[in-house]
């Protein structure tokens, strides 16, 4: 057992005990949380990986709750990008929930990283899970909701984060998702949408650092067979293009050509304009 950090200590039903493994917590410790359903999409799983890994990049610690789907994902990329991510359990600090995920919890810690629990040794059940949700949050200096249903953890951890005056960041999805049904519902009672990233970093006045660009062909490597081609019409163009005349050009089927433009967009290949889509820079 350790002192309740400083940055905990002034939240609202603070914990009384902590228990940390790895690293300890600094009193001057913040970072940014980023929370969703276990049951995630595969695009919702890659972009919790991308945001982690480029907010950790950023030297800016990664909370989540070890859970599997979102969790699980912002931890790995934080991993990837060598920062520093702390879980928050449920149960106790011994008591690793799920299973599953004690090989992800042992590489937290030998990474730098740390594992805290208001508990010891005890087993996590459901009213705990909404109980460490305040403490994800509290860690937090801004908490990002991913694939959120309408009654979900990550919208419980969401509202304890305005209940802290912690910013809430919530990125949209498709209309009627039952995933983004709470993410939704977050955003019209306020919470700012961001779809990269950079938005979450530019609302909170942090400075991006200046990265190398890679040639676009080295690019265009990791890029599916419709990203690509989409990419290339957009290149040959030379000006923004209407999402219509893209799908025409192309010849994509229009939801597999969506999905392509969205993940062009978040990853900062294209930008969007009032005139249509054109590559970025």
């Amino acid at each position: 057992m350790t002192s309740v950090p400083t940055i905990l200590s002034e939240i609202s039903n603070p914990p009384k005990n902590i228990f940390i493994k790895g690293s300890s917590i600094e009193d001057n410790f913040w970072g940014i949380a980023i929370v969703g359903t276990r049951k995630a999409s595969s695009f919702g799983l890659s972009l919790a990986k991308k945001i982690a890994k480029d907010i950790a990049k950023e030297g800016i610690p990664i909370i989540s709750g070890l859970a599997l789907g979102i969790d699980s994902a912002a931890h790995k990329g934080c991993l990837e990008a060598e920062g520093r991510t702390i879980a928050v359990l449920a149960g106790g600090i011994e008591k690793i929930y799920p299973s599953s995920n004690i090989s992800l919890s042992n590489e937290i810690i030998s990474s730098g990283g740390s594992l805290i629990s208001e508990y010891k040794d005890i087993k996590s059940y459901p009213p705990l899970f909404l109980q460490r949700n305040r403490i994800v949050s509290g860690l937090s200096k801004g908490v990002v909701v991913i694939e959120a249903p309408f009654k979900s953890g990550a919208v419980s951890t969401a509202n304890w984060a305005a209940e802290q005056g912690r910013d809430v960041f919530v990125v949209p999805g498709p209309v009627g998702h039952p995933n983004y049904e709470g993410s939704h519902k977050l955003i019209r009672d306020g919470a700012r949408l961001v779809t990269s990233s950079k938005d979450i970093l530019a609302d909170l006045g942090i400075e991006i650092k200046a990265e190398k660009k890679q040639p676009l062909q080295l690019e265009k490597n990791r890029l599916s067979s419709e990203a690509v081609k989409i990419l290339e019409f957009i290149k040959d163009c030379g000006s923004a293009v209407p999402v219509d005349k893209i799908i025409s050009a192309t010849k994509l089927e229009p939801q597999k050509a969506l999905v392509s433009i969205t993940k062009l967009c978040i990853n900062g290949y294209i930008i969007e304009t009032a005139s249509g889509y054109c590559l970025k820079g």
